[in-house]
């Protein structure tokens, strides 16, 4: 398989002088190239169109020469099976919510999966695309987030005990885990390197049922049927603390969602990556308040050698923010690589 080599190297735990670089959300509103697509497009059509979606996808990597592209959609899809009404202003918006009745005429557990043929030939085509020096991942949503805004449950809610336990966990282990394994699968087939599973909801489950049940139904439904195969992200994840959490989870790695302790971390990780974790806020500032935090960044992360630094994924503790500077992010990725080289 084609790939690029620092990411290769950053995923397989491999000491190296040039840590590979790729931004969540990369592909998205900051971007000239996206704004022009979507004064022609609705973001629905970006994403369900995979000739669009790659060439959305490509728009990053030729403008500021990423190691990596990502697929091109968005983790809520698979609800539409479920019989949500989905549409984007220009976030998610809702006309109806998961409920046992609508829930009641679900009775195959392949059908989310088959209905996401748009994202595997999206990938395929953003493969063949791609420079041979390029990386490509993909990603679903996690189940509990997907659960989450299906069932309206607002952010910054905790969630210390269900209204009714019984059907929150059919949906989560039941229909979405085996559904997004399969995703996972075809993602995979279709030339994605590895999955992100990205699940920025499952800080409102409390920290005990997180580890001790969903976590372990993650590991048995997914992690261990792709191992190394599956990064996960979740914002202030109970799990990231642990040096050992790759291995114990059978994870290709984690997003460091922190903008401190990257550098306690990372040394002890002794297989798969750590990703961040530069603060996306200073992407929209001055020039020369961002340059102060980009070398302030750069004098922490400088302060590891080369081993102590494998598994190492240059980039951003979250997504890249909508009013993103352009200059900013280009001078980041040459400043990283004038000075880890």
């Amino acid at each position: 398989m084609k790939h690029n080599i620092k990411f290769y190297n950053a995923i397989n735990n491999i000491p190296q002088n040039t840590p590979p670089i790729w931004f969540m959300r990369q592909a998205g509103r900051y971007h000239s190239h996206y704004q022009a697509l979507r004064k022609k497009h609705s973001f629905v059509e970006l994403c369900k169109t995979p000739e669009l979606a790659a060439e959305v996808a490509l728009g990053p990597i030729n403008d500021f020469d990423y190691d990596a592209a990502i697929l091109f959609s968005d983790i809520l899809f698979p609800l539409e099976s479920l019989g949500l009404k989905l549409d984007y202003k220009p976030g998610p918006i809702f006309e109806n919510y998961l409920t046992k009745d609508l829930l009641s005429s679900y009775n195959s557990k392949g059908i989310i999966s088959d209905n996401m043929s748009f994202q595997y030939e999206a990938l395929r085509l953003t493969r063949s695309y791609l420079p041979a020096d390029k990386s490509l991942v993909g990603f679903v949503g996690g189940p509990w987030t997907l659960f989450s805004y299906g069932s309206n449950i607002k952010n910054d809610i905790k969630v210390t005990k269900f209204k009714d336990e019984l059907f929150t966990e059919k949906v989560l282990y039941d229909i979405l885990c085996p559904n997004l394994s399969s995703i996972i699968e075809k993602q995979l087939d279709n030339g994605a390197e590895i999955v992100y599973l990205f699940d920025t909801n499952a800080k409102q489950l409390e920290k005990d049922y997180f580890i001790t049940k969903y976590m372990q139904e993650l590991k048995n439904q997914i992690f261990s049927i792709y191992p190394n195969k599956v990064a996960y992200f979740c914002k202030d994840n109970p799990i990231l603390g642990n040096y050992s959490s790759n291995e114990d989870y059978n994870l290709a790695g984690m997003v460091y969602g922190k903008n401190d302790g990257l550098t306690s971390l990372l040394p002890k990780i002794n297989t798969g990556f750590i990703q961040g974790n530069f603060d996306p806020k200073h992407l929209l500032k001055s020039q020369s308040e961002f340059e102060s935090y980009m070398r302030s960044f750069v004098d922490q992360m400088s302060s590891l050698s080369n081993e102590e630094r494998s598994g190492w994924i240059c980039s951003l503790n979250h997504g890249v923010l909508p009013k993103s500077k352009e200059e900013n992010v280009t001078h980041f990725i040459k400043t990283i690589r004038e000075n880890f080289k």
